[in-house]
């Protein structure tokens, strides 16, 4: 259940650096544009002793041609939901002993677990493991200094690597994620973004951003704000972020390749699944990305994405795990799922981050 109860002097606190953020994007985003992460700064961690997670790796490392320095190996119990912080702790030092210097971000091959301890795995593998990530229900907990940040080097500026995960139930979810993102390079896709205010208040809490971000991008891309539940039949659905328990319609939506979906509740990041919908509902309907709680966050809006940040840096050709990480303040509860380099908005011609 999702506890009602939002951080009022943190919701202005964003409200007024976005407005900030999206008073200064006065020229288009498309032609400022950013350089990306490559495959030379992503590593893969592959758990050995998951099958799937054997063969994910070993796709992504040929579709994406990652270097074999930056293939990983770990070995844990891939049945379980959770990693203590213990046996974390031991896995994120035989981790760090591997991982060359210039890798910026991971991106992980399974479905479990997806979370240590109190926390999300993306988050425990990008910062390492912090109590303080771990809120106390309804309270605020650590911010990310990678928040809204122009950074292109985050384990060299912030000590981060930004940590996405390649899950699904099977090879061919995964396989058919991988390759829409892959699909998404320099397409620059003539798509729509959706915010959706809904009759749902608790989970709507960061609709009080929609407007303002509505309005900001009014003449640069199309942005939908609507009060309503969901959408249907629409054909070119770049970005959807609502707040509902359960989204109805999202299969009768065409995803564009690099689209990125998600609804704020309470446990849309538990992947095995519970009473709420589960984010990768949102990947099988054909969404590129998505985000979700692995356990209760409050209704906190910094503790979800924010879709005028992830519109800022996407757009201007950041890849996706950089633009969607950078839109999360607090993302010690929530878990990132997605194919991290798609890049649709990049520029062939702009140099990527070597």
């Amino acid at each position: 259940m999702l506890k009602i109860r939002i951080a009022f002097s943190c919701l202005t606190l964003v409200l007024i650096f976005i407005s900030n953020i999206l008073n200064a994007a006065t020229i288009s985003p498309l032609y400022r544009p950013l350089p990306g992460l490559t495959a030379n700064q992503l590593a893969v961690i592959v758990n050995d002793s998951d099958l799937l997670s054997i063969r994910i790796g070993e796709y992504y490392q040929d579709k994406r041609n990652i270097p074999r320095a930056n293939i990983l190996h770990l070995k844990f119990d891939p049945y379980s939901n959770a990693l203590s912080q213990k046996e974390f702790i031991v896995l994120k030092q035989q981790l760090d002993a591997q991982t060359p210097n210039k890798v910026q971000a991971y991106v992980l091959t399974w479905l479990k677990p997806f979370r240590v301890d109190c926390m999300s795995i993306t988050t425990a593998f990008a910062a390492g493991f912090d109590q303080a990530f771990c809120a106390k229900v309804c309270e605020e907990s650590r911010k990310s200094p990678y928040f809204a940040s122009n950074s292109q080097q985050p384990f060299t500026d912030f000590h981060w690597r930004p940590t996405m995960t390649l899950a699904g139930h099977s090879f061919e979810e995964v396989k058919s994620l991988i390759d829409r993102g892959i699909a998404a390079d320099y397409t620059r896709p003539q798509g729509s973004a959706y915010l959706l205010k809904t009759t749902d208040q608790a989970r709507s809490s960061r609709a009080a951003f929609f407007p303002e971000v509505a309005k900001a991008y009014e003449n640069q891309w199309p942005v939908h704000y609507l009060e309503q539940n969901s959408i249907e039949n629409k054909t070119d659905v770049m970005f959807y972020f609502t707040g509902l328990m359960q989204v109805p319609n999202i299969d009768k939506n065409t995803y564009l390749p690099g689209a990125i979906a998600d609804h704020l509740t309470s446990a849309g990041g538990v992947l095995t699944g519970s009473d709420q919908m589960n984010i990768l509902e949102w990947i099988k309907a054909g969404a590129t990305a998505s985000y979700g709680a692995v356990v209760e966050p409050c209704n906190y809006p910094a503790k979800f994405p924010h879709p005028g940040i992830v519109l800022h840096y996407y757009l201007r050709g950041n890849t996706l795990i950089e633009a969607y990480w950078k839109s999360v303040w607090e993302p010690g509860q929530g878990i990132f799922v997605g194919e991290p380099l798609a890049r649709p908005f990049a520029t062939q011609t702009i140099n990527q981050t070597n």
